[in-house]
């Protein structure tokens, strides 16, 4: 690690191979804490090079823990997190109102670094065990229309540097990967970031598979449809860009879609959301989402989408969802 880190700091870059190698040393537990830490604040310093972030997948996906999902199609909704707004669990409601919708999610997810609660964090809270057996994610599956993968247990690395992330308390290297690395392979996703230059990244790995995508950045630095400003929207298509109206019916503040102080707070809003006690604009955001993946699901026009989202919120179909997933025997 020594020469890397002098190599790195000498305002160069990794090659793939290098990087790849990197990685699959932090996998096998072969550095310090202390070593791994100065690693990640490099870029914390400099934006990763695509041929870094392929070679860091690309190890990932080596030593993940693989898990067979018996569904033909099921998608990903999953934001890289980092974007310091400390919003309310907006994805991983979002999810549920999918899964209300008919369609099948497999939410790849972790805890909370530089935000008060993750999905792993509001799931675990609200009585979610977390698995990595097949069995028990397509039965939960079956009868849910939704499961959630905590990245720990599918891939060593991020199971080796969770502690030094909870220290520092920062957005590192590690949030940009954990969107790419679902271990389900799924065969849609819906991927939020935190900025246009790691959505670009996105854009050009997600181009060279078959995964049908659409990646997500509201322009004021949320790695979702945050409601509070337009926002940028691009699949293997093209980009466009859509207005808070357009996608929410309402303009929303950061204070409209805080996610709280405490992971109690996250989980009461979570509830409340979707038993449909929530805030007119929490309930549009959460809505907006998983309108943008039903979307690209479903690919229907966008307004038919948000109607069907609309409808899973409304019916109580995603909290039955969410009941059974989290009540399963």
């Amino acid at each position: 690690m020594k020469k890397i880190l002098a190599y790195l700091l000498a305002h160069k870059s990794l090659t793939a191979a290098l990087a790849k190698d990197t990685m699959l040393q932090i996998g096998k537990g072969n550095y310090t804490e202390a070593e791994i830490a100065s690693f990640v604040t490099v870029y914390l310093m400099r934006t990763i090079t695509i041929e870094e972030l392929t070679g860091f997948r690309a190890a990932l996906m080596e030593m993940y823990v693989p898990v067979k999902i018996e569904a033909d199609s099921f998608t990903d909704i999953v934001g890289t997190g980092g974007d310091g707004k400390n919003t309310f669990n907006i994805s991983t409601l979002s999810a549920f109102i999918v899964a209300g919708a008919g369609i099948k999610v497999v939410k790849h997810g972790n805890y909370g670094v530089s935000s008060v609660s993750g999905s792993s964090n509001v799931l675990e809270y609200l009585g979610y065990q977390f698995t990595n057996h097949s069995s028990v994610i397509n039965k939960e599956l079956d009868e849910a229309n939704i499961s959630f993968l905590h990245a720990p247990l599918f891939h060593p690395a991020l199971k080796n540097v969770a502690q030094m992330r909870r220290n520092l308390g920062l957005r590192t290297v590690f949030n940009i990967l954990g969107p790419l690395v679902n271990p389900a392979n799924p065969t849609h996703t819906t991927l939020g970031v935190y900025h246009l230059e790691i959505a670009r990244f996105y854009n050009y790995l997600l181009q060279q598979t078959n995964v049908k995508y659409n990646i997500i950045h509201t322009m004021d630095g949320y790695d979702e449809l945050a409601l509070t400003d337009d926002a940028k929207i691009i699949t293997a298509n093209g980009e466009t860009i859509a207005s808070p109206m357009e996608l929410g019916k309402r303009i929303v503040t950061l204070a409209d879609i805080s996610g709280g102080n405490s992971i109690a707070d996250a989980a009461q809003i979570f509830t409340n959301v979707l038993q449909t006690k929530g805030t007119w604009a929490q309930h549009a955001v959460a809505i907006a989402n998983a309108a943008v993946v039903i979307q690209n699901v479903k690919q229907i026009n966008y307004d038919e989408a948000y109607q069907l989202a609309v409808e899973s919120l409304e019916s109580k179909k995603a909290l039955a969802s969410f009941n059974t997933l989290i009540n399963k025997k």
